[in-house]
């Protein structure tokens, strides 16, 4: 299987389980690896055989911003699940961090990282 990836998607959203956050909201970070079969796209140079990663783009961001949730897996979801419809790909991994997670301590990111395929 050959994959497309996004790095680094950036957007705001207003996710977590205290109220701060979904007043205040965050920016999330989000990287996808599609995986799918770009042999077809690549015999006929052909985008619609492929799939459109700047339309997945603008889909997930729009996850991102859209409807609130407490955790970031079931924000990992929604966007595999937003992923999966694409007629071709076959298997998502994503990866959302929240480097402004309120933690009390000093880190750098945290994240969650899920993989999905068709069932």
């Amino acid at each position: 299987m050959d994959r497309v990836a996004l790095r680094g998607l950036r957007a705001r959203g207003h996710h977590g389980v205290f109220q701060k956050e979904r007043e205040e909201g965050q920016t999330f970070i989000v990287d996808l690896t599609l995986g799918l079969d770009t042999r077809p796209a690549a015999a006929d140079d052909d985008l619609a055989k492929t799939v459109h990663y700047g339309i997945v783009a603008e889909e997930v961001v729009a996850v991102v911003e859209g409807d609130p949730v407490d955790l970031i897996e079931t924000l990992a979801e929604r966007i595999a699940q937003v992923c999966l419809k694409h007629e071709g790909v076959q298997e998502v991994e994503v990866c959302v961090h929240k480097p402004q997670a309120p933690i009390t301590v000093p880190f750098d990111d945290v994240t969650v990282t899920i993989t999905r395929s068709r069932a």
